[in-house]
């Protein structure tokens, strides 16, 4: 079902000049940021147990005392009610925390005075907890990590940092903040802890607009759901980004980001292969500039002490008469295989799949899987929505589910680090649409994702 809430800019210029409206600043305790935080709701029983959290506990660019310790709720949403010790509301509401690059342990105890389903999201949309269902009166501990970063790069001294792109400015996945989204049925929640933890593996997203974290409605992406499979001794940095080439993620310092921070026992993930063909400056060749950099991301991964992983381009949908999905993705799929085969890297073959997955769905089935929708869907709509390369929440959580059977079914290492149970998944039969739901995020963009 689509929300038709107004649509609210994101970004930190909206934050600022909402919190200077309110004017309302908040003391924070001295918590250091090396040992976390522990938040609790309003409630005489918790006070001496954590910094509780009221109405008036907004984010501020600037706590009144000067510290780092920044915390409130944020993007002008606040709980409605702080009843009974936990902070619920009818509608979405978001909590941020100053927070330097790395990762980060979120402890959650959800649940409050009435029945809730909550799902919660982190930073821009990332998928960490599907619609958990909890009685009125019960709570719910939950655990997951949370990776941070910024825009500098601080192996590479104070001038260089990733050339983002307008869009990218003052995003929730580029900030010095953790936000963190709570939505769904009356999302519920009695306490919140974060605490930094620096001892466990990361696995690094490297791709285009088909992984990115999409920041808005009703876009999504694979990587964006994938931290929803993966437990607490490893986290997920997605840090593709929308328009990019195999060959511009490294122009932009987007590559020499991660080999910043990325450490022995992490991963690389890299799927490229959709803004590479495209005729003009930005095309980079299959057969030549592109088989050489996928050999430059594969050499520094494994110079990190890092293990590569590929993943071929998902397909567009794109149907012949017969039913079957056309490849417009020219040789960069077997590319991709090739150049995994004479290296020895991990390959998931995202290309086939998806292209089991698509047919499996149909012509007509795929349109719930992409963005296609009739005009005034949402807010500020006047026109059709038609795009075959770029999905909405059930497509990318679909796709997600294919990346995650096929680390499974080829027994990589990363299989330890999944959520289990997860149930076995065959794209060729793929989830309902009828039957599946995610509440959407509260805000929603008709612009279609950067493309080169």
């Amino acid at each position: 079902m689509i929300s038709h809430s107004t649509p609210t800019p994101w970004g930190r210029n909206f934050r600022r000049a909402a919190l200077l409206k309110a004017a309302l600043f908040i003391v924070c305790a001295p918590v250091a940021a090396q040992t976390g935080w522990h938040f609790v709701c309003a409630h005489a029983k918790t006070k001496g147990n954590g910094i509780v959290l009221t109405a008036s506990s907004l984010y501020s660019e600037r706590s009144a005392s000067g510290t780092d310790s920044k915390y409130g709720f944020d993007l002008n949403t606040v709980p409605s009610n702080f009843a009974s010790g936990a902070c619920s509301s009818s509608k979405p509401f978001f909590f941020s925390i100053a927070a330097r690059d790395g990762n980060y342990r979120v402890t959650l105890d959800l649940g409050g005075a009435n029945s809730s389903v909550t799902t919660v999201r982190a930073e821009s949309r990332r998928l960490l907890v599907d619609q958990l269902p909890i009685k009125a009166g019960g709570s719910r501990q939950i655990v997951f990590n949370v990776n941070v970063r910024t825009p500098e790069i601080l192996t590479a001294g104070p001038a260089v940092q990733v050339q983002l792109k307008p869009r990218e400015i003052g995003a929730l996945d580029w900030d010095h903040e953790l936000t963190l989204e709570f939505n769904g049925e009356h999302p519920s929640v009695r306490s919140i802890t974060i605490q930094p933890v620096g001892n466990i593996p990361t696995v690094y997203i490297a791709g285009d607009s088909t992984v990115v974290d999409q920041t808005t409605e009703p876009w999504a992406a694979w990587g964006q759901m994938l931290p929803a499979f993966f437990g607490t001794r490893i986290s997920v940095a997605n840090e593709a980004e929308s328009g990019e080439t195999i060959r511009s993620f490294v122009t932009e310092h987007r590559l020499a980001k991660i080999m910043s921070t990325i450490r022995p026992g992490d991963y690389l993930m890299i799927q490229f292969g959709h803004n590479d063909q495209k005729p003009g400056k930005g095309y980079v060749p299959a057969a030549t500039d592109f088989t050489t950099y996928l050999m430059q991301y594969i050499a520094e991964a494994r110079s990190h002490g890092a293990t590569p992983i590929l993943v071929t381009p998902v397909n567009r949908r794109n149907f012949d008469s017969g039913g079957k999905i056309v490849q417009t993705l020219g040789d960069y799929p077997e590319t991709v295989r090739e150049v995994a085969e004479h290296e020895k890297v991990p390959l998931i073959d995202l290309n086939a799949l998806s292209k089991k997955l698509f047919e499996a769905m149909g012509e007509e089935g795929t349109l719930h899987a992409f963005v296609h929708y009739p005009a005034n869907t949402f807010p500020s709509q006047p026109n059709e929505l038609a795009d075959n390369t770029h999905f909405n929440s059930y497509g990318a959580y679909e796709l997600a589910r294919v990346i995650v059977q096929s680390i499974r079914d080829q027994k990589l290492q990363l299989t330890r680090y999944l959520r289990l149970p997860i149930a076995q998944y065959e794209p060729t039969q793929p989830d309902l649409f009828s039957d599946w739901t995610l509440p959407p995020s509260p805000t929603y963009s008709m612009d279609t994702p950067y493309a080169r």
